[in-house]
């Protein structure tokens, strides 16, 4: 702490906090957001700011673009971590809005980090503030907010989805911070495929790059011109591993992905064990492997045999739950049995097929039998009538029965295969598909 103090009394800043944007031209990456023309930049120029929630992974710059914001907007700014906040803290920041507000008329903007940690009531706290125009509000999550938030709040903020930053992105970030004045102009030196390298082992956390770089550069010795050279030996030193793994003329992320992935699906354990390794041992975050574990559990294996999303999602909470190397081992755990387990991509198929149809399509209406009827109303305009309730039927089936709107009543989508479980459904499928055919209770003819 003493260190740090000493630190800002020297007016030392990292380059990180010297980097920040003046601007939303200088704001790195988040077009879709502050692009030319898009509706939050137009708002911000037009100052009709807005209370909003900034939903994304760490290091994309949310609580950078919250201080911009009040910057551009000149609103005083105020911020609060649901980590280390409570209630009590809220109540002196609205206090302090208030007054500022009463004695200076500046408005403020209240920026509250990792806002989903806020439970109920202490989220309830703002609403009132919020609606009165007492501060913007800002609230940073890395969680779904339609899961972690509280729907009062949700409704009177409007949610904006920050994506990772492109390597590109991060490149642009390093270079300008070599040039900038309040970054490292004319001081050092860089290969561009030493910065490439740079922004890859970010892993697209702006703030990771900037640190990386910084560091760096106690590691570069001045040379003749005064200019100190980094190197990419000087990077390895600082992200202590070989760059071998960050290096995309040689083992590829995305490439590996691909040929775990299709590993799996060929049903081939070594290979796909091999892969799992190698993205592992190459600095790959677990969690993002056990992600895609779970999505070839339901593209390529599927109900062929239903355990397998099982066994992914466990792997997944393993190493959530454990980390390194427990959880690693569940990883390798499921792999093999992903690999070896029975193959339909049935269900990816009929999905893909049924949300392209739904793009394409009308907006059928719902059939009047299957609409809720709550009310006399909507009794007495035929909601639900002719409802067959199936546990009345016999085998619990209700032969003839359609619940497809009637214009795209014939449609398929589920083929089941003659693989693993898949065999019994498809045996199923065919069963109920002829006592549908000779039902004479059929609600749509050829049927």
């Amino acid at each position: 702490m003493q260190d740090s103090l000493f630190a800002e009394q020297q007016g030392f800043r990292p380059l990180a906090a010297r980097m920040r944007p003046a601007s939303l031209d200088e704001y790195v990456g988040q077009s879709h957001l502050v692009g030319e023309g898009k509706p939050l930049r137009r708002a911000v120029e037009q100052g009709q700011l807005h209370s909003m929630i900034l939903w994304g992974p760490p290091g994309v710059g949310k609580t950078t673009f919250a201080r911009l914001l009040a910057n551009l907007s000149d609103l005083s700014f105020e911020t609060v971590s649901a980590v280390l906040s409570g209630v009590k803290d809220i109540r002196l920041i609205v206090e302090r809005a208030k007054e500022r507000k009463r004695s200076e008329g500046r408005d403020t903007l209240l920026f509250v980090d990792e806002v989903h940690r806020f439970n109920k009531s202490q989220q309830d706290a703002f609403l009132p503030h919020i609606e009165d125009g007492t501060f913007i509000f800002v609230g940073a999550t890395t969680e779904n907010p339609s899961f972690e938030l509280n729907s009062a709040l949700l409704s009177r903020t409007r949610v904006y989805v920050l994506k990772n930053l492109e390597e590109t992105d991060i490149l642009e970030l390093l270079e300008r911070s070599l040039s900038a004045p309040e970054g490292l102009a004319g001081r050092f030196t860089v290969e561009k495929s030493v910065l490439e390298l740079m922004a890859t082992a970010s892993g697209g956390d702006a703030r990771r790059a900037l640190n990386i770089l910084e560091v760096a550069t106690d590691l570069a010795e001045p040379d003749e011109d005064g200019a100190a050279r980094i190197t990419s030996d000087h990077l390895e030193q600082v992200l202590q591993t070989s760059l071998r793994r960050f290096d995309k003329g040689g083992d590829v992320f995305y490439d590996q992905i691909s040929a775990l992935h299709k590993s799996v699906r060929g049903s081939d354990p070594d290979g796909s064990l091999y892969w799992l390794c190698r993205m592992l041992d190459g600095g790959c975050d677990p969690l993002y492997v056990a992600r895609r574990l779970a999505r070839i559990a339901s593209e390529d294996i599927g109900n062929a045999d239903p355990r397998a999303l099982q066994i992914a999602m466990d792997a997944w909470e393993a190493q959530e739950r454990l980390g390194s190397p427990e959880g690693e081992l569940a990883l390798a755990q499921a792999v093999t049995y992903l690999a070896l387990s029975p193959k339909s991509n049935a269900v990816y198929s009929a999905f893909n097929q049924c949300m392209a149809d739904i793009r394409n399509d009308p907006d059928y209406e719902v059939p009047v039998h299957l609409r809720n009827a709550p009310t006399k109303l909507l009794k007495s305009m035929g909601h639900g009538d002719e409802y067959r309730y199936a546990h009345d039927e016999p085998e619990a089936f209700a032969a003839g029965e359609s619940y497809l709107p009637e214009s795209i009543h014939q449609r398929r989508y589920y083929e089941p295969v003659h693989r693993g479980l898949e065999i019994k459904l498809a045996e199923k499928r065919d069963r109920l598909d002829d006592w549908n055919r000779n039902s004479a209770r059929k609600r749509y003819p050829q049927r």
